[in-house]
């Protein structure tokens, strides 16, 4: 990589809210000098941009490829929560996240996994106990935060392990993130009040306002399912000191487009001041997590990115600890091959494993929403063969939702779901937030068990199966079933052929296997499926499948 001594522009210095040109002098990849010079400069420098919640996991790639695509964006650090391969493989792979991740410059900043198993009503691959999170804080100086704090019921009743967990956190002067989507009232400031900082969950505007008159810092998300930057979008100017900017998830053909320099622009076009916009895109996270991520002051670290317009905001350059890490478009970062842990013991099903005879009239239907992880709970009367088993409904949209346990070897729980669209066919992933075990929505049984199989058979990935056209796809994530070590670019390219198919067979959602992959997430309501039986979020109790 390139390494910067001395740069010349228009500094943005967003910690004292003003532009002036200057000369950077740079050594050891720390600002030593900023000299102010009498020169009308073209081009602007800026301090670089910070993900405030993303799991890397998400985007399919390593650390270190996650990286190369997204620096080519201006992103120069994240908050990372390696809470997905944390569910798959236990402390070995946050450690596996860690050390992929030293092989790179980007700066992340990770967390110790809060939750996992996320909770009691679903099969993990792992634990991780107050013991580990004690381990991970005292032994890796980038565990620097205890990850969401998705147990808010363990919060307000104070669960023994969850209040060590928070103990623990708060002994190593750690922050500590939330996760309470629809959290409010009194049971919101019993859960703030335990020291929980931030949270990344809110919907709409009013629970956003409510959570930080009670002191918490909001996270504005905008990612490849959840979309609430439309809502959420105003604190960028009534709350600016606190509130960030988060992807939380991102797949690999969306990071390839863009990142937080998206919402930094969409935010800028909504008329918010540039000053205000990069404190919450910029300013913000490092404050809060403490992270060693310059800020274009004497004596930081030469973190920063080049542009020559500050309202297109095109990313020239990105440097990181004065190294030339992207210019013009394209990643100077090398590629670095990575292992494949994984743990994956699920046998090969059958079509009948996934036959469900309807023991009511009418069944209980999960209704996914586009840009939401929220689900609604509906009815519909049942549709039945001759011998009384429930059958999808294309006329109405009902398809057939299964979990397969990936960990061992059990019956699928199937249940139904509306609004992915399918006509024929089915998709699957391995990627089911949060315990991971296998996920897949479909027509009919067969397309249902093929794409489960071409799952279990490449050890984890996404599928699309389609009989009818003679369609059987997979895209391996031989990593936790989560991740490929491939080039990212290219894997961006294979995942837009998967997701392709899927919109032949008939889907019209945005991310279909992104959606898909947050129907297992127990803790955001209403209605979801783990691989032990239909869930509602609401109450944290199963629901049956029929009702008479």
């Amino acid at each position: 990589m390139e390494v910067l001594n001395h740069i010349e522009g228009n500094v943005v210095d967003v910690l004292n809210r003003r532009i002036y040109p200057a000369a950077l002098q740079i050594e050891n990849g720390v600002i030593t000098r900023i000299t102010p010079q009498n020169i009308a400069y073209n081009r602007y420098i800026l301090p670089g941009f910070v993900d405030a919640h993303v799991h890397i996991e998400s985007s399919m790639l390593t650390p270190s490829e996650f990286a190369r695509l997204a620096v080519v964006h201006g992103t120069v650090a994240t908050v990372s929560d390696p809470h997905e391969i944390g569910n798959v493989l236990g402390v070995a792979g946050v450690e596996f996240m860690l050390q992929n991740a030293a092989q790179t410059p980007l700066k992340i900043c990770f967390g110790a996994p809060s939750c996992v198993p996320a909770t009691a009503f679903e099969t993990a691959g792992a634990a991780i106990t107050p013991s580990d999170i004690e381990y991970l804080f005292s032994r890796y100086a980038q565990i620097q935060y205890l990850s969401e704090m998705m147990n808010f019921p363990g919060v307000l009743f104070e669960d023994a392990a969850v209040m060590q967990k928070l103990a623990i956190a708060q002994k190593y002067g750690k922050p500590i993130d939330g996760h309470a989507p629809g959290l409010r009232g009194k049971d919101a400031q019993r859960y703030i009040a335990a020291g929980i900082t931030t949270d990344h969950e809110c919907f709409t505007l009013e629970e956003a306002l409510e959570k930080l008159q009670y002191g918490m810092k909001i996270l504005i998300r905008e990612g490849s399912a959840a979309k609430n930057f439309e809502a959420l979008h105003p604190l960028i100017t009534s709350h600016t000191g606190q509130t960030m900017l988060c992807s939380d998830d991102k797949h690999p053909n969306d990071l390839v487009h863009g990142h937080i320099d998206q919402l930094v622009r969409r935010a800028l076009a909504k008329g918010h001041e540039l000053m205000n916009v990069l404190q919450c895109a910029c300013i913000n996270p490092v404050l809060h997590y403490g992270m060693q991520v310059g800020l274009l002051q004497p004596g930081h670290a030469a973190d920063f990115i080049v542009t020559d317009d500050l309202t297109a905001l095109p990313i020239l350059e990105t440097y990181i600890n004065g190294n030339l890490v992207a210019e013009n478009g394209k990643t100077r970062l090398d590629y670095v091959a990575a292992p494949t842990p994984n743990k994956f013991m699920a046998h090969p099903k059958k079509p009948r494993d996934f036959t469900i005879a309807a023991t009511g009239k009418t069944v209980n239907v999960i209704e996914a929403l586009e840009g939401q992880l929220i689900t609604n709970a509906l009815q519909f009367d049942a549709l039945t063969d001759a011998q009384g088993n429930a059958l999808t409904n294309t006329n109405t949209d009902v398809l057939k939702l299964t979990v397969v346990n990936r960990y061992q070897n059990a019956p699928p729980a199937v249940a139904f779901i509306k609004n992915f669209g399918l006509k024929r066919g089915a998709l699957a992933s391995s990627v089911g937030h949060d315990s991971h075990n296998l996920i897949a929505v479909g027509v009919s049984d067969h397309d249902i068990c093929q794409a489960i199989n071409l799952l279990i058979e490449a050890r984890g990935g996404l599928s699309v199966s389609d009989a009818q056209n003679g369609i059987a796809h997979v895209l391996p994530l031989p990593i936790a079933g989560l991740m490929t070590p491939e080039n990212g670019y290219k894997v961006a390219q294979q995942y837009t052929q998967t997701d392709k198919l899927v919109k032949q067979l008939g889907c019209q959602l945005y991310a279909p296997y992104m959606t898909l992959s947050f129907m297992a997430l127990l803790v955001i309501p209403a209605l979801k499926l783990s691989d032990l039986g239909l869930f509602n979020g609401n109450t944290f109790t199963f629901s049956p499948v029929f009702d008479n």
